[in-house]
């Protein structure tokens, strides 16, 4: 997956559109990683580290580990966006790390139960606002790493970030989806033109 800001928030941009759907993922995406990482602090350290690097919080886990692949691949796709969402991800998944250690399995149930109502939230956003199948369809490990960023970003544009860059995407992805329905419907037509076609043909026969 190349780390390419624009055509990145472009191909997830074009699968989310419409702003009640955006506003569950807004909600349900950060509950899904977080909680995805809350599940991976559950693993021992998977190797030692030298005292001098040793955080009580953040032992070298999967939910861990897992976080500073996504903290990194951020900041290489957008270093200000990224820097500034890298600490918040380590900060949340080192409180995870406190609530599985702490509260044991009923962290876990809870961290469940958030994680899978999310991900519901999410179809029914995309069934009955945005009339389309959710990116992960198209691409599964690209939708799980964009989603979090998409969401930080949409953030930062309200927030004023790169006026410049939210306005290019906004044209972009209307064309992106103007397209996808142009195709949509030409295929829905073709297939009553199709049937019809065949009969003529078939009372001929």
């Amino acid at each position: 997956m190349a780390l390419n800001l624009e055509k990145q928030l472009l191909f997830y941009g074009s699968y989310h559109h419409h702003p009640v759907n955006i506003g569950i993922h807004t909600v349900c995406v950060p509950i899904i990683l977080m909680t995805a990482f809350l599940l991976g602090t559950n693993t021992p350290p998977l190797y030692p580290l030298p005292r001098w690097l040793t955080i009580e919080s953040l032992p070298p886990n999967l939910g861990v580990l897992a976080t500073v692949l996504y903290a990194t691949l951020y900041i290489l796709m957008e270093p200000v966006a990224g820097g500034i969402l890298a600490p918040l991800l380590l900060a949340g998944t080192g409180y995870a790390n406190h609530l599985t250690s702490t509260y044991g399995s009923t962290a876990n149930y809870w961290a469940l139960g958030l994680f899978f109502v999310s991900w519901a939230a999410q179809f029914v956003g995309h069934g009955a606002f945005e009339g389309r199948a959710p990116a992960l369809f198209d691409n599964l490990v690209q939708a799980f790493f964009l989603a979090p960023f998409f969401v930080w970003m949409e953030v930062l544009f309200y927030l004023g970030y790169r006026p410049e860059l939210k306005a290019r995407l906004d044209k972009a992805v209307r064309q992106e989806i103007d397209k996808y329905r142009k195709s949509k419907s030409q295929v829905n037509g073709a297939a009553p033109n199709g049937s019809a076609n065949e009969q003529p043909a078939q009372r001929a026969g």
